[in-house]
């Protein structure tokens, strides 16, 4: 079936209805970043039936979509739940999903969709519009990271044409809706569950749950699946918070991808015929953010202090000797489509002196004592402890806080973190960025941690995604917005990592997206497979 695409890139366009023609199927492409073998293994003939085995870093807290924080549920989430659209594996596009075709008022204000008729929940049961009614409407009033807010409602034209009415005009809105979070599941489901539907979720996606027992999560294939039928017959999630364990784990075959791997696992691992090393620059920003509403950092000549305090470039090296990730200069990584080459002035040599003179001025001539939140992850807790010492060297005595992921996501979203590590991984778009990091509606959310509530800042957020669709335009709001937060220093920018994860030799079609995300089964054509 011809497929047709609509290029994100040129939304701009919303004027014009789009229609798009359902998902067909398109030759696979090497994965992004992998070894010369990827491209020979993917022209096989492929072949159904095994299990693969996923080593992820950190267990997922809740995978119902509105209650999910991080990646480390997406990665599961993204093969049991669908959205109304995604994104294609390269990130320049928006393809159907759900949904076949669409239009997009002149105001940006009405979104229409025409819906597949193919598509059924695990439970058997055919989706209708009316399940996308109550997904969206749902995410708009219990998501934990307000991923849908500028929804106002939804309506049902028919069984297969659903219309979402915008509270403001939102040129990203389409690309929100690709979000995990924005998954779509059966109310009766929801309601019969409770809150253990967020440990046996049921979806559309290519695999349906079956278990989640000693950290690790088991999904089944989806037989009835829309896009096409899936090649493994299994997958398993496999949580192993250790990254050398993880590399053991590969080489011992307990584990047939590491979605991460240390960096001496990986130099070991490029040199070894059997697997293949895949990689992607990464759509992320990692950070550390400081609380602006109280104790010392609530002054921001101690957060200028600390910001003069800290080496980010000698930290980058320590931690990523090999290479695997570049310097952040703000909070938006440098492959969005809305950083600026200027941003990179930003960038602060560090002066010790200069940082005891700020802390003097603010009144903490003999420094003080403050915790460092971070999720117990092994390069931002390698970061932290980087952060300890060059922050000591001022008379700031640090208290490290490591924390399994939803202890340390409630405790920055409840704004209870007066320095915190934050990586964030999104899309190309700032909003999804800048937005959940400074926007007054995301306070008491992950992303706006530090408490940061200022109208300007606000109104020019609503003003970048409401007044115009075209990326330059959207782009220039939004130096307003980077120029002011970097200047009242709220954060320092650490680091943009790059995606890597190691596959054993069986496995083939396996990619590497920029989000960090675990796709076995795309729009695209992407369809995971394994040598039996």
């Amino acid at each position: 079936m011809k497929k047709n695409k609509l290029t994100f890139l040129i939304v701009g366009l919303l004027a014009v209805s789009m229609l798009l023609a359902g998902c067909g199927n398109k030759a696979q492409q090497p994965a992004q970043g992998g070894q010369s073998e990827q491209t020979q293994q993917n022209a096989a003939e492929p072949q159904d039936g095994g299990t693969l085995v996923i080593g992820l870093s950190q267990v997922p807290k809740n995978l119902d979509p509105v209650k999910y924080t991080g990646t480390y549920e997406s990665n599961v989430m993204r093969s049991v739940f669908d959205t109304v659209v995604a994104w294609s594996d390269d990130q320049s596009e928006i393809l159907p999903c759900l949904a076949e075709s669409w239009e997009i008022s002149d105001d940006m204000m009405e979104y229409t969709f025409k819906l597949r008729d193919d598509v059924y929940f695990h439970n058997g049961r055919k989706m209708t519009a009316e399940d996308i009614k109550y997904s969206l409407e749902r995410s708009e009033k219990e998501s934990a990271m307000q991923r849908l807010a500028d929804l106002d409602h939804a309506e049902v034209i028919d069984d297969t044409t659903v219309k979402l009415v915008l509270k403001a005009p939102n040129a990203a809105f389409l690309a929100r809706l690709t979000d995990a979070g924005n998954g779509i599941v059966p109310q009766e489901e929801v309601e019969a569950l409770g809150d253990k539907f967020g440990q046996q979720p049921v979806g559309t996606g290519a695999y349906k749950f079956e278990s989640w027992e000693n950290n690790i999560i088991t999904l089944a294939k989806n037989d009835q699946y829309f896009l096409a039928t899936p090649h493994l017959d299994k997958v398993e999630f496999k949580f192993i918070n250790d990254l050398t364990q993880m590399g053991n784990a590969l080489t011992a075959g307990d584990i047939n991808v590491a979605h991460e791997i240390s960096d001496v696992d990986l130099q070991k691992f490029k040199s070894d015929d059997n697997v293949q090393v895949l990689s992607s620059p990464g759509m992320n920003v990692q950070m550390l953010e400081m609380s602006v509403t109280s104790g010392p950092t609530a002054d921001p000549k101690v957060r200028e202090a600390i910001t003069y305090a800290i080496d980010v470039d000698g930290a980058v090296k320590n931690i990523f000797p090999n290479g695997g990730a570049t310097r952040a200069y703000a909070p938006l990584p440098e492959n969005s489509w809305g950083f600026k080459p200027e941003y990179k002035d930003f960038a602060v040599t560090r002066d010790v002196e200069k940082a005891k003179e700020l802390l003097k001025e603010a009144g903490y001539e003999d420094g003080f004592e403050i915790s460092l939140y971070t999720p117990n992850k092994p390069n931002r807790a390698k970061w932290a402890e980087i952060l300890q010492n060059q922050l000591a060297e001022v008379g700031i005595k640090v208290t490290i806080e490591k924390l399994e992921w939803g202890t340390y996501s409630a405790t920055v979203a409840a704004n209870q973190a007066p320095l915190f590590l934050q990586g964030w991984t999104w899309y190309p778009d700032p909003e999804f960025f800048l937005t959940s990091f400074f926007h007054s509606n995301n306070l008491g959310t992950l992303g706006n941690g530090i408490g940061y509530d200022d109208p300007e800042v606000t109104q020019w957020l609503d003003e970048a995604k409401g007044s115009t669709a075209v990326q330059s335009e959207r782009a220039d709001i939004y130096e307003k917005v980077i120029n002011k937060v970097m200047g009242e220093y709220v954060c320092v920018p650490g680091f943009t990592k790059e995606n890597i994860s190691v596959v054993d030799g069986k496995v083939h079609n396996y990619k590497v997206f920029s989000d960090a995300g675990v796709r076995l089964v795309t729009p695209e054509g992407t369809n995971v497979w394994m040598e039996q």
